[in-house]
């Protein structure tokens, strides 16, 4: 879900001849064993750590070709996502180190959880939003909005709850439709009567089920956009669950400006505040 192509990762292959100790301290490994005197079936050992600090290994030992092409057909996107996760996990231990503690205060006063929130973003708003005759906004709706507004490149961060009330909340119609209700409002630019807005037409929002902190969570990828006048867009990423303690549903949203930049890493970075969400309410 980006506004151009990008690679998950970018890659680049050696035969194990050149794997020397300068391409050894690599972040990432897939380590490739094809040789049917030593396998009989393929076998794989995701590892950490082999030979540097942070660094995530695959090894993948197989028989034949044939059998590696028919473990990455059924098992490839696990692979992928495996080391996306490290590089989440990386990400995360960087967050640690330095975090804005009063945004962090405030997530847990108005939505009861917490999140790794880096030190260079700053509070934008803090709010209850009432009803709006132009946008017909849920009456009481709770935001805060925080960025690192940082010239050419800029990472915001929404969280906004609203009364959980509708059994059909936690589909991606619904879902689309309470992120405009709520964003159109809430997010402006330059030109006067602008308002953010989800791209549908070019690349449709996208949504998979996550569990983060054993928390049923709804994620949605896709494109915003400023309508009504002002060229500006970009990918967002939003997370939402429910918080059945105080009846209501939280949804939190990192979105990136880059233009002309690209976006795989900026994103990755925002992303990474969403999934170190932790709940501070009794789920029981």
């Amino acid at each position: 879900c980006m506004p151009q192509k990008e690679p998950y990762f970018k890659l680049m292959h050696v035969t194990p001849a050149l794997f020397d100790n300068l391409l050894k301290p690599t972040r990432n490994i897939l380590w490739v064993d094809i040789d049917d005197t030593r396998f009989t079936q393929v076998k794989v050992k995701p590892q950490r750590e082999v030979w540097s600090t942070p660094q995530a290994v695959y090894r993948i030992q197989a028989p034949s070709v044939d059998a590696l092409l028919t473990y990455w057909i059924e098992h490839g996107v696990q692979v992928r996502d495996w080391f996306v996760g490290q590089e989440m996990t990386r990400q995360l231990r960087f967050y640690r180190a330095s975090t804005e503690k009063d945004i962090r205060a405030r997530l847990n006063s108005r939505f009861a959880c917490d999140m790794l929130v880096p030190d260079d973003y700053m509070l934008l708003m803090d709010t209850t939003l009432q009803t709006t005759s132009t946008f017909g906004l849920t009456a009481n709706t709770q935001v805060l909005w925080a960025c690192n507004n940082k010239g050419p490149l800029r990472r915001d961060l929404v969280v906004y709850s609203y009364p959980y009330t509708d059994q059909q909340t936690f589909t991606l119609p619904y879902l689309n439709a309470k992120r405009d209700e709520v964003l159109a409002p809430l997010i402006s630019a330059g030109v006067e009567g602008s308002y953010m807005g989800t791209e549908y037409k070019v690349f449709p929002p996208q949504m998979r089920v996550l569990d983060i902190d054993s928390t049923y969570t709804a994620e949605i990828r896709g494109l915003w956009k400023m309508k009504g006048g002002e060229a500006m867009g970009g990918p967002y990423v939003s997370h939402t669950w429910l918080d059945p303690v105080n009846a209501r549903v939280v949804t939190a949203e990192v979105f990136v400006f880059a233009p002309g930049q690209k976006k795989r890493n900026p994103l990755r970075q925002a992303e990474a505040i969403l999934y170190s969400r932790e709940q501070y309410y009794d789920k029981k």
